[in-house]
């Protein structure tokens, strides 16, 4: 087995993968061997990720609009002919409020992303994918212990987990694993955001916010994207060939959310 290039060949859709974790998973499969599709919102990192590597293909698209999902999945297929792997990435952090204070709007947003992308996308894909193949859905920590003041963004998290292991069942006989991945505490601007909103509501420094976060995990430390992208390049490679149905957390052993 070559162990520089598990995933030689192999052709990849990542959704929001030309930024954050999801761009960190693509360079990861890339340097893997990969031919890797992504779309993402940010048009900026699109152009960025078209720049960098003959092996990342970027396009632009709005996951919030469910009817651009299938033009995006069309594009993708056009340019790899055959798709092997599918991550779904893409997921908001939503509101950060109390309950009284959290919008309809808000909520049906945080859904759209966290979860209606992921069905669409795999509704679309799953028929035509190959078999033996691999998905990975990113879901969170907050899947497994819930985040106070952060309710669509958890609820979607726990729904990724369940659409997982129903797939994996489903899926089984034709080969094809399916996995979710909970990260963690991730180091970054998106995180900072989430501080500075869950400061405000408790009316605590940044800095306090962050060590309270950061104390509900053993390790007492951020992840960082390429942690998650070397756990995804091992689920979706022959290293994890009998990994199915599984929510794997990345996350330094989080008991408690702050």
């Amino acid at each position: 087995m070559n162990y520089e290039k598990l995933l030689d060949g192999k052709k990849v859709i990542i959704t929001a993968g030309a930024d954050g974790i999801g761009y960190a998973i693509a360079r990861r499969f890339e340097k893997a061997g990969a031919h890797v599709f992504v779309c993402d919102i940010n048009k900026e990192a699109v152009i960025k990720a078209n720049s960098v590597d003959d092996n990342i293909k970027a396009t632009v698209c709005d996951l919030r609009q469910t009817q651009l999902i299938s033009s995006m999945v069309e594009e993708g297929l056009d340019h790899l002919k055959e798709v092997h792997i599918i991550v779904n990435n893409a997921g908001i952090a939503g509101e950060t409020a109390a309950i009284g204070d959290q919008t309809l709007g808000g909520w049906q947003e945080c859904l759209q992303v966290n979860m209606t992308s992921h069905f669409e996308t795999m509704r679309l894909l799953v028929p035509r994918m190959n078999n033996e193949g691999s998905i990975l859905s990113v879901s969170s920590v907050a899947g497994r212990v819930g985040f106070a003041y952060r309710l669509p963004y958890a609820a979607t998290k726990w729904a990724v987990i369940g659409m997982v292991k129903s797939l994996a069942i489903e899926l089984g006989p034709r080969g094809i694993r399916v996995n979710a991945l909970l990260p963690g505490i991730v180091e970054g601007q998106r995180q900072n955001k989430v501080i500075e909103a869950k400061a405000k509501v408790k009316n605590i420094s940044f800095d306090a916010m962050k060590d309270e976060i950061l104390s509900g995990a053993s390790l007492n430390r951020f992840v960082t994207h390429d942690d998650l992208a070397e756990q995804a390049h091992f689920l979706c490679s022959p290293l994890g060939k009998n990994i199915s149905g599984q929510a794997i957390s990345v996350c330094g052993n989080i008991e408690k959310a702050g």
